[in-house]
């Protein structure tokens, strides 16, 4: 990527040499640019959110930023990136969406996120630290940019516009008005879940923003709690991909002495799902780990592994994180253990499993949805 500090050198985590998609984007190199020509002095206390894979850290390494995301991969990718490119350890500080954010800031750099809801969390829990002098950027694809975006900056923030556009990219401009009368956060987000689905039939749901459906029940997750596996007494549990917990959730409570992992790369969905467990005092064994899939979990020790694999990377469609979490649910899984997947019809995900796995059976259909069943031999 070519800024005006130089031309860093950047990847996404894990490194896939098959992986074509960028560690950056035009806006990423628009925001930069911009900080260039208006001569936007980087002093005091620097902050970048939602930076997707370090690239605007990186570039800005010098001014000794600190970077708050979500997305662990994200994380990774930053201190991947700031080290290839010579920065020394501690340049940068690494915050999460779940960590309290810095008590003042004098520079505020946002990556408007996917999710409207993840937006209106970090602002107003970053609002307290603005001041009138404080610079606020924001900075995404026109696609990612809408009046709901620019209303949630000037309602949070202060009187804010837009930039023209630049290489489909385009900026967001905000003046900092201490004195506005700020909303109150609504996130996290607690509701009942409907009856008629199994074990969680009524019970709590807790979502941080930003999790998937975080303020109902998605009609997949409701499809797969109506056809969940009984788990073995004793048996090890992964809720891969967890989101808010609630399959975890729902299977803990269906037989209480299962140990349950519930795994998300998202800082927010682990907050979630542990929140969604202690919220329905199950009495079982549950962990709960932000992480690159199942990374770390010994081999041939899970009995059952659960999962609703994404299809898409931010804006692309891919199946990349679908193979992964599937070659990672065999490692893992004991001979005779099973791999359940809920995803939509069309996406053929019964082809790689027989693959994989040698065998998959479909255990539930709608025409929207498809539950289906391999076993590690």
């Amino acid at each position: 990527m070519t800024t005006p500090w130089g031309a860093p050198a950047l990847t996404r985590f894990p490194e896939d040499p098959r992986d074509r998609l960028r560690a950056w984007d035009a806006s990423d190199a628009y925001l930069l640019r911009h900080l260039d020509r208006e001569g936007i002095t980087l002093s005091g206390t620097v902050v970048v959110v939602g930076d997707r894979w370090g690239a605007l850290v990186t570039a800005l390494a010098a001014h000794r930023p600190t970077q708050i995301t979500d997305s662990w991969l994200g994380q990774q990718a930053t201190r991947a990136n700031l080290a290839r490119n010579g920065v020394e350890p501690g340049t940068v500080e690494l915050l999460t969406t779940q960590d309290p954010p810095p008590g003042r800031v004098d520079v505020l750099l946002v990556r408007v996120p996917k999710s409207l809801a993840l937006l209106e969390d970090q602002l107003l829990r970053l609002a307290p630290a603005v001041h009138e002098d404080t610079v606020v950027i924001g900075t995404g694809m026109v696609k990612d940019i809408h009046t709901s975006t620019l209303r949630l900056f000037e309602r949070i923030l202060g009187p804010t516009r837009t930039t023209l556009a630049e290489q489909k990219a385009r900026l967001i401009l905000c003046t900092p008005d201490p004195g506005l009368e700020r909303p109150d956060n609504p996130w996290p987000y607690r509701y009942a879940l409907p009856d008629g689905i199994g074990a969680v039939s009524g019970r709590p749901v807790v979502n941080h923003a930003g999790v998937f459906c975080a303020d109902r029940l998605d009609i997949g997750t409701r499809f797969f709690l109506r056809h969940l596996p009984a788990a073995g007494d004793g048996a090890r549990v992964v809720d891969l991909g967890c989101g808010n917990g609630v399959v975890g959730t729902a299977v803990a409570l269906a037989q209480p002495r299962a140990e349950v992992l519930f795994v998300d790369e998202s800082f927010q969905a682990v907050a979630s799902a542990e929140a969604t467990y202690r919220a329905n005092g199950v009495p079982g064994h549950a962990e709960f780990r932000v992480g690159d899939g199942l990374t770390g979990v010994p081999d041939g020790t899970v009995d059952l592994v659960l999962t609703n694999p994404p299809f898409h990377s931010h804006r692309a469609t891919t199946d990349a994180t679908a193979r992964r979490m599937f070659g990672g649910a065999r490692r893992v899984l004991r001979p005779g253990g099973e791999l359940w997947v809920i995803g939509n019809r069309h996406l053929g995900y019964h082809v790689r499993l027989r693959r994989l796995f040698g065998n998959c059976d479909v255990v539930a259909s709608d025409p929207k949805f498809v539950v289906l069943r391999a076993v590690r031999k």
